[in-house]
């Protein structure tokens, strides 16, 4: 049987529109009776990367989680909403984070509860392949169900972000830095992102592509209207979709293609049950996306090749001293510990660096870009 995708036009944040476009997709799946019964409690797990307003599409929108929660309680059930951001994980930093991304707001309206557990759990994981044992946040245990409640967005290391790498903010703050430093490959850590998704498990997920992000995602790209809301049972399947609507097969992004030799995801869109308006009406001609390397590229060659090799191939995080304010974010959660501060304002070892580009992604004044040597750009279009 195939596994089936929603998709549904919407063109803007107004909320008319955003109703429609999700209950027509959870009718498309089976409706919200398919996945819950009344008197369950729901764990909302939405993308709070950082302390960013909602029109700086970093995040998921209020409105898609509003939406949703206020259907969910009218259904009968309990709606928690939360994240583990990037950086530290602390009470403090999340009423800061659900205040600026509009979740504040959300709760007051709908009755949601905000997560406030900054606990962790242990959980056996048979069924991974890198992640045999998961370290997650112990905010899941309050619910019944974990829904997936994405934004699309281009990711400077992974390519893409959407349902699947979402719950990588299941993982509590700062190990999040240590799986990224223990796993620079970028297919080991796709492959730790999948079991991650395997432990957790979502019911559901929902995916706002209204306005997603392109360029350097996913907190320094620019805003890019797509006007859809997806919605599917399997995080990889929608993943797989969204990879469409921007331009990409699942051979051009990693995490996809160990979807696929995992056998866990339809490798041909003919395989997925499409579901809504057409797949074609929402695809983009133009989407700027990231061009990746692995960090472990030419890890078993001379040291003088693999130089060589990296001033050619390899992107590189530049820090832009003039937008620096000296907070330390960048320093405090580099995974291999490679920034220091200079005069209060970061230096790295780039030699020592393993391209994650964290400190671009939680960088709160986008002072941190990414340099893609020209001859990369035109490899990978060869």
């Amino acid at each position: 049987m195939k596994t089936r995708v929603s998709l549904h036009a919407c063109k803007s944040y107004e909320k008319n529109l955003v109703k429609e476009a999700i209950d027509k997709s959870l009718s498309d799946l089976g409706g919200l009776e398919r996945f819950f019964q009344p008197g369950e409690s729901i764990f909302l797990k939405v993308n709070l990367l950082m302390a960013r307003k909602p029109e700086e599409v970093t995040t998921t929108h209020p409105l898609v989680v509003e939406v949703l929660a206020e259907k969910l309680i009218a259904y009968g059930c309990m709606v928690i909403i939360g994240d583990s951001p990037g950086g530290p994980f602390n009470l403090s930093i999340l009423k800061r984070v659900y205040r600026e991304t509009g979740m504040e707001g959300v709760a007051e309206r709908t009755g949601a509860t905000l997560n406030e557990e900054v606990g962790r759990i242990e959980q056996k994981n048979p069924d991974g392949r890198i992640l045999k044992n998961l370290t997650l946040a112990k905010m899941l245990n309050q619910a019944d169900h974990v829904v997936s409640v994405c934004k699309l967005k281009t990711h400077g290391m992974t390519k893409m972000t959407g349902a699947t790498k979402n719950l990588f903010g299941c993982v509590p703050g700062a190990l999040k830095a240590e799986y990224h430093f223990k796993m620079p490959d970028i297919y080991d850590f796709s492959d730790a992102l999948i079991d991650i998704c395997q432990g957790v498990q979502p019911t559901l997920s929902i995916m706002d592509a209204i306005i997603g992000m392109e360029g350097e995602g996913p907190s320094s790209g620019t805003p890019k209207e797509i006007g859809a809301i997806l919605a599917s049972s399997s995080p990889y399947h929608i993943d797989m979709v969204a990879a469409r609507i921007m331009g990409l097969t699942e051979k051009e992004v990693p995490m996809l293609k160990r979807m696929v030799d995992r056998k866990i995801c339809a490798e041909e869109m003919a395989d997925i049950e499409m579901l809504g308006d057409s797949l074609e009406s929402v695809v983009q001609a133009e989407f700027d996306v990231p061009e990746i390397t692995n960090s472990s590229l030419g890890r078993n060659y001379p040291k003088w090749i693999r130089k060589a090799a990296f001033a050619l191939l390899q992107p590189k995080p530049i820090y832009h001293h003039d937008q620096c304010i000296g907070c330390r974010i960048c320093e405090v959660n580099c995974p291999p510990k490679v920034i220091t501060m200079v005069n209060q304002r970061p230096v790295a070892d780039l030699d020592a660096c393993i391209r994650c580009f964290c400190c671009a992604e939680l960088c709160p004044e986008k002072a941190i870009s990414v340099y893609r040597p020209p001859l990369m750009k035109l490899i990978s279009k060869l």
